[in-house]
Parts: C-alpha cells; sequence; structure tokens
C-alpha cells in the first residue's frame, strides 16, 4: 500500500476512486468498468507526471525522506551480486548505519559501501536511522583502504541525515573519523563514485562522498543542515522550513548548477519509492557508465581529478 505525501493528496483521491470502481466491478461482474477505468488511470498518470514534474525544494525534501524509499539493502538486492558483508572497525565496534563489503556489479568488482536507514520501527533502531557513529566511518576508511590494496573500485551510496550527534559518539572522536573519512576518499588511488540516494546530510554525507564522481537522484536532496535546522537557526521556528529549503539551494538540479554534483539519475515518475527496481536499475546504469569512464586511469590522475573538482565548486559565483 502506496504512503501518499501531503502534496500528493490529489492523485490518492483518484487512486482511492480507481480502487472503489474496481472493488464495485469485482462485486457486479456484469458492469464493464474499462472505459470510466482508463479515464481515471490516465488522469492519475498525467497528474502525478504533472505533480513531480514541478516540485518544491521541500517537497523533494519528503520524497527524499519516504519511508518506502529503497535503502542499501534494497540497493544490495536489485543492482549487486556476490555482496559479501564486512563488520567492524577493528577498533571499538561494529556500527549498522554504515554497512560495506565486497560486491559485483555488472560483472566488475567493486568495495561497496553506504548508509542504511532501516525499513520498520525495529530496524530502523538497530541501523540507528542511518546516523553513522565514529565506529562507522572508521569501518568505512578501513574498507576503503583494503579496497586500495586490492585496486577494487569503491562505490558510496549516501543516505543519511548526518552523522549520530550524540555524546558517545562525541567521545569516541565523531568529529576526527569523519575528518579521517573524507581524507581516506581524497587519497585513493582506485576509481570512487558515489551516488546521494536519498538524504546527504552535513559531514555525515561528505565523508562517503568525496569522490571525482557524485551521481544524485533527481529528488534527493544534499546539504550542510537539514531545512528545519536552518529554519530554528534563522527564524526562530522550524516551521519556517520550506522556506529554508528554498534557500538553501539542495535540490540535484540546484547543485548540479553550483558544480556539486557530476550527474542527475533520473527515477521512476512518483519517486523511487513507487519502482525501486527501476530506481535500482537507472541508479546501476549510471554507476556503470562512470566507473567505465575512470577504468584505466592512474592513482595520480584519479586524486587530481578529486582535487580539481572539490577545488571548482562555486567558481561560477566568486565571478
Amino acid at each position: 500500500m502506496i504512503s501518499y505525501l501531503e502534496f500528493e493528496k490529489p492523485v490518492a483521491a483518484i487512486e482511492a476512486k480507481i480502487a472503489e470502481l474496481r472493488t464495485a466491478a469485482g462485486e457486479d461482474g456484469d458492469v464493464d468498468i474499462s472505459p470510466e477505468l482508463a479515464r481515471l488511470e490516465k488522469k492519475s498518470a498525467e497528474l502525478l507526471a504533472s505533480t513531480y514534474a514541478s516540485l518544491s525544494p521541500w517537497q523533494k525534501t519528503q520524497v527524499a525522506r519516504h519511508g518506502a524509499r529503497p535503502h542499501f539493502r534494497d540497493y544490495v538486492q536489485h543492482m549487486f551480486s556476490d555482496f559479501t558483508l564486512l563488520g567492524g572497525d577493528r577498533l571499538y565496534a561494529d556500527d549498522e548505519a554504515i554497512m560495506g563489503g565486497l560486491a559485483t556489479i555488472d560483472g566488475r568488482k567493486v568495495m561497496l559501501i553506504g548508509h542504511e536507514k532501516g525499513s520498520d520501527t525495529e530496524s530502523r533502531m538497530r541501523h540507528n536511522f542511518g546516523m553513522g557513529k565514529p565506529e562507522g566511518y572508521r569501518k568505512a576508511i578501513r574498507l576503503m583502504e583494503m579496497a586500495d590494496r586490492f585496486g577494487l573500485p569503491v562505490v558510496t551510496l549516501v543516505d543519511t541525515m548526518g552523522a549520530f550527534p550524540g555524546i558517545e559518539a562525541e567521545e569516541r572522536g565523531q568529529a576526527e573519523a569523519i575528518a579521517r573519512s573524507t581524507e581516506a576518499c581524497l587519497a585513493l588511488g582506485v576509481p570512487m563514485v558515489a551516488a546521494i540516494v536519498g538524504e546527504g546530510g552535513s559531514g555525515g554525507a561528505v565523508a562517503l562522498a568525496s569522490a571525482e564522481r557524485v551521481l544524485m537522484f533527481e529528488h534527493a536532496v544534499y546539504s550542510v543542515i537539514s531545512p528545519e535546522g536552518c529554519a530554528s537557526i534563522l527564524w526562530r521556528t522550524a516551521e519556517k522550513a520550506p522556506q529554508a529549503a528554498e534557500a538553501m539551494k539542495m535540490t540535484a538540479q540546484d547543485l548540479m548548477g553550483l558544480g556539486v554534483i557530476d550527474r542527475i539519475v533520473p527515477e521512476p515518475v512518483g519517486g523511487a519509492h513507487r519502482d525501486p527496481p527501476a530506481a535500482a536499475a537507472s541508479l546501476a546504469q549510471a554507476i556503470g557508465e562512470e566507473l567505465d569512464a575512470l577504468a584505466g586511469k592512474d592513482a595520480d590522475t584519479l586524486r587530481a581529478m578529486r582535487e580539481e573538482r572539490f577545488l571548482a565548486i562555486g567558481e561560477g559565483l566568486a565571478r
């Protein structure tokens, strides 16, 4: 059953009528409802397409946070094969908010790392809603260094509100772990492709997204702070979150113009949550093409590419 967002209510109303019509037809098989059903289905599809073609930044934020949006485990299922989960940072513990391991995509061996938010109450608690702790980022560092040693490309799937801000995380060196993970990305001598698949929040996202190629789903968001957090600072109320989202330029379309990301990956009409396999197929194709383009480049060239792309961010605004 689809969970509708506030701005999708007109679509929900039409799809409710379609469901009622089908139920009524099942009870009375003598009535031909196909013409009316076809009309309503066409109207619903057109309304959904037009709605998603003109989403505001705040609406895109809601789509990126949708409870049914696919997460790391879903992409593993639909995009990768031979996934071997690797756990632990070899220092403290295994953080399930950040997962990773060896995987195969389109016949190519890679090191896959990403945030996992969970899909229900129990799993969300276990994965800490995708908010990584120091041990999670140190695990990511360990896996990136392993990939470097064995010459494996690194693919990251970013989807987090941000790194976990709890006292215990700070006590174990959260800021240092994030910085070291970012440094590990930039120092890699193998190709790295990062994809923002849902929320890309603050340093917790950057720590897994400092790659030479950064992709982003068309309805994902990527920002230094959440719209609610920004609104609370600027206007002392989270109710101004829609205005904050507009000002923050956090959508894929805005970030493409600023040079923060390199490619926008299309989603199925209505968002990735409406058709996870199709979303995964679109992302797999984009990642495969980027890895093909990076294949054969030596370590120095890859590091220089990362340095150049990050130094060039926002250059157009400075002029």
